[in-house]
């Protein structure tokens, strides 16, 4: 039963014509989709989890999720080229493990994408309401944080109470309304989202430029002692430099949205890969230099000042003698994340348009907008189910969730990959994994690392109970409305 119902590439790249979208992204437009789906929360903000978990050891935390993600990339490069079509690992899946994997990876990116873009309009509205605050205008707790925000100690305890007063959240009216506005912006056209996401990439990229250029004449060695206040931690401890590296993945997640694109790429074959590969190596050259700048520039031990902030970039600058610099990269994040959300959403609405054309989902989810050429229906749900996430819970849960369905993702593309080599050996390769062999085995390897040191509670557990639910759902409703279904299959 597991393998049961192959979606063949041929197959794929013939249902995609019948009802495909636009071709009018280039190598650089997807460079820059990229970029701009990466370069967030994980770096504007993650950054102060990472150093509440691991200390000065989150630098090493992320040149681990950097390298696991290099060798994803490498990979996903591999099979984008092929299968240049919207849909990414869902695709991919049916092609080479069966209907029920391919709905389960499906059903895994809501976490990586719907639940990524909530936690990305979190991260926003943290500096939003930050910058609100300096200027005396901010929200009340009740509206600049969900009913699960908790406040943290700095000797690790979670409280509700912090000075006599209850810290309790309610609902995130700015990210909320944040998640709505991009919404919009995806309907109104693709082309004219990726000139606005290039925009806000190159704000994104010159506020952390002037960080780096800020913090590395300052660094003080004595900030990266003790390197391992943590350890390196253990699978399912959620702390340490593993549990810090599980976290900030997030930082480089995105970077797999560049192939929900294909379909809407001219000459995917050659731009899939430069744009996936592109992004990333950008990506992770800036995380390396701003990390060491976080870090010996203004310390970054468990319980300090720096992992208590919502803010964390802003705050090292205010704290080393720059705050008007400080103001501006939380300006720039203010102007730059919404990009984030905006490729976030996109990758969502790609793969549900998928797997509605395929008939795991309502048809509905497939109308294409007359005038704008987009996924109205699907867009407009997705966005209004992520605003409601971003409303309602913290960043650091929800990018924890997120993860745990990327690498679930990320894992059954790897084994994807190595199995076509063998079946079908002679398929055109525009871009070859260089030494497949060992990239393909320490890229499932380092998901299965990172998965398991996300820790268990809660977001292994909500991930099992997640699976379980689209299992449920699958054998309910979309395995006998499936158009390889007998009887069905005159859709297909």
């Amino acid at each position: 039963m597991l393998f049961q119902r192959v979606k063949p590439l041929d197959k794929i790249l013939e249902t995609a014509e019948k009802n495909a979208l636009t071709r009018q992204l280039g190598a650089f437009d997807l460079t820059m989709l990229g970029i701009g789906a990466v370069i967030g929360t994980g770096i504007f903000v993650l950054t102060a989890v990472a150093a509440n978990k691991a200390g000065p050891g989150m630098m090493y935390s992320f040149v681990i999720a950097g390298i696991v993600c290099a060798l994803t990339a490498l990979m996903y490069s591999e099979i984008a080229a092929m299968v240049p079509v919207s849909g990414s690992a869902y695709t991919y899946s049916y092609a080479v493990l069966g209907e029920m994997v391919a709905w389960m990876v499906g059903w895994a990116l809501v976490l990586e994408y719907a639940v990524a873009a909530g936690a990305v309009a979190v991260g926003w509205s943290g500096y939003a309401n930050g910058f609100l605050v300096n200027h005396g205008i901010g929200l009340p707790e009740f509206l600049s944080s969900g009913p699960f925000w908790v406040e943290q100690l700095k000797d690790g305890a979670v409280v509700h109470m912090v000075d006599g007063v209850t810290h309790k959240g309610g609902f995130n009216l700015i990210a909320f309304l944040l998640s709505l506005l991009v919404t919009f912006l995806l309907v109104a056209g693709t082309s004219k989202s990726a000139k606005v996401t290039a925009l806000l990439v190159m704000i994104k990229i010159i506020a952390l430029t002037a960080f780096v250029a800020l913090t590395l004449p300052v660094v003080q060695h004595a900030n990266f002692e003790p390197m391992l206040p943590n350890g390196w931690g253990t699978p399912l401890s959620g702390v340490g430099v593993l549990g810090a590296a599980a976290s900030i993945f997030f930082a480089y997640v995105g970077f797999d949205a560049v192939s929900t694109a294909a379909e809407e790429t001219k000459n995917p074959n050659r731009n899939i890969p430069i744009g996936l590969i592109g992004s990333l190596g950008i990506c992770t050259i800036f995380y390396l230099m701003v990390s060491y700048g976080v870090v010996g520039a203004a310390g970054a031990q468990p319980g300090g000042e720096l992992s208590q902030s919502k803010e964390p970039l802003a705050f090292v600058l205010r704290a080393i003698g720059h705050p008007t610099i400080g103001d501006a990269v939380g300006w720039a994040a203010i102007i730059a994340l919404p990009s984030v959300v905006l490729m976030m959403i996109f990758g969502q609405t790609r793969i549900l348009f998928t797997m509605a054309r395929d008939g795991l989902l309502p048809s509905a989810l497939t109308k294409v907008h007359p005038k704008h050429h987009t996924p109205h229906v699907v867009t407009w749900i997705t966005g209004i189910v992520v605003s409601f996430f971003a409303a309602l819970f913290p960043v650091d849960i929800l990018a924890d969730i997120s993860n745990a369905g990327t690498l679930f993702a990320f894992f059954t593309v790897g084994i994807g990959v190595m199995i076509l080599r063998k079946t079908e050996p002679n398929r055109p390769r525009p871009f070859k994994t260089p030494m497949v062999w060992i990239v393909g085995p320490l890229s499932l390897a380092g998901c299965v690392l990172l998965f398991f040191s996300l820790g268990w509670n809660p977001t292994i557990k909500f991930f099992c109970i997640w699976a379980v639910l689209g299992l449920i759902v699958y054998f309910m409703y979309a395995r006998r409305r499936s158009n390889l279904a007998p009887g069905n299959e005159a859709k297909a």
